[in-house]
C-alpha cells in the first residue's frame, strides 16, 4: 500500500520538518523482542519504518547490520516470519509505513509472485532491494508496482546526471539518497555535500529524498535533517540492540534503549524547525 508512504511525506511537508525513518533487523535479536521493538517505534517517534530482511551476505552493510543479521538468523528468523511480523505490526497500527529493506536472494528463494502477494496482504508498503539495479527491473521493480508497493532506489554520491534518470525511472515512494560511499555506519556524513546532492536529486524528480549511511546521533540527525525530507537511521538503532544484550540474549533494557534513542533522533529532527515548502 505504497499510498500509505505518500500520505505521510505528505504530513510531513505539511508540517514543515524532515521525517525520521529508522531502520532495524526483523528477528534481531529474537523474534519476540524484534516485534516489540517494531510496535514502540512509532510512540517514539520513527515516521517510516525500514525492516531489515536478514541474509547471510550483505554486501552493502557494515559490521552493526551484519551482525544484527547473523543474530537474527541464528535466532531462526525468515523472510516469512518477517512478513509475520508486520502482520502482527498492521493489528495496532494502520498508519505507519514498513519498508522492507534487503537483498533479492530471499525474495528470489520464496517466489516472487507469492512473495509479492503476501507482503501486501501483511501490510507492507515499499521494498529496497540494494542489489537489483534498474536494468533488472522485470525481476522484482514492476512486478511490485503492480502489486500495489512502493520500489525505493537508492542515489549515491557517483550517481552522476547521466546515470540519475535511469535510477529514478521506476523509483516510487522516496529516493534513497546514500550520503557516503562504503557500506552502513562506514562514515559520517558532509552535510553541506548532502544538501547540494539533494538539489541536484530533486532536479529530475518531485519524490522525497531521505537520506541515510552514516546517520547515527541527533546532531548528524539535525544537520542532516536541514536539507532532506525524511533522515535514515540504521547503524546506531542495531548497536542499541546489541549494548543491550547480556550474552546475546535480549534484556529488560533492549526495548527501552532503542526506543530512547529514537526520541532522541525525532526530537532533533523535530528541532530543525519550519522548512522552506519544496
Amino acid at each position: 500500500m505504497s499510498e500509505r508512504i505518500d500520505r505521510r511525506f505528505e504530513r510531513l511537508a505539511a508540517e514543515r520538518r524532515p521525517g525520521l525513518v529508522t531502520f532495524v533487523m526483523a528477528g534481531d535479536p529474537d523474534a519476540e523482542t524484534s516485534l516489540a521493538i517494531l510496535k514502540a517505534l512509532p510512540a517514539a517517534g520513527a515516521d517510516l519504518i525500514e525492516l531489515g530482511m536478514p541474509f547471510t551476505d550483505p554486501m552493502a552493510d557494515g559490521p552493526a547490520i551484519q551482525a544484527a543479521g547473523l543474530r537474527a538468523l541464528r535466532a531462526g528468523q525468515t523472510l516469512r516470519a518477517t512478513l509475520t511480523m508486520v502482520a502482527a505490526f498492521r493489528n495496532e497500527n494502520a498508519d505507519t509505513p514498513i519498508i522492507l529493506m534487503g537483498y533479492f536472494n530471499p525474495i528470489y528463494s520464496y517466489g516472487v509472485e507469492p512473495f509479492l502477494r503476501d507482503a501486501e496482504a501483511a501490510g507492507v508498503d515499499g521494498l529496497i532491494v540494494v542489489d537489483l539495479p534498474p536494468e533488472e527491473d522485470d525481476e522484482l521493480c514492476l512486478p511490485a508496482m503492480r502489486a500495489g508497493l512502493a520500489f525505493i532506489r537508492l542515489a549515491t554520491p557517483t550517481t552522476d546526471d547521466a546515470r540519475l534518470p535511469a535510477v529514478l525511472a521506476n523509483t516510487s515512494g522516496f529516493v534513497y539518497y546514500v550520503s557516503i560511499t562504503g557500506v552502513t555506519g562506514s562514515a559520517t556524513p558532509d552535510p553541506a555535500a548532502v544538501g547540494k546532492a539533494v538539489a541536484r536529486i530533486k532536479r529530475h524528480t518531485g519524490l522525497p529524498v531521505a537520506v541515510g549511511f552514516g546517520v547515527r546521533d541527533a546532531a548528524s540527525a539535525a544537520a542532516i535533517g536541514s536539507a532532506a525530507d525524511g533522515v535514515v537511521v540504521g547503524s546506531a538503532l542495531v548497536e542499541a540492540v546489541r549494548g543491550s544484550l547480556a550474552e546475546g540474549k535480549a534484556t529488560p533494557a533492549t526495548v527501552v534503549s532503542v526506543g530512547n534513542l529514537v526520541e532522541t533522533l525525532a526530537r532533533a529532527c523535530a528541532s530543525v524547525g519550519a522548512r522552506p515548502v519544496a
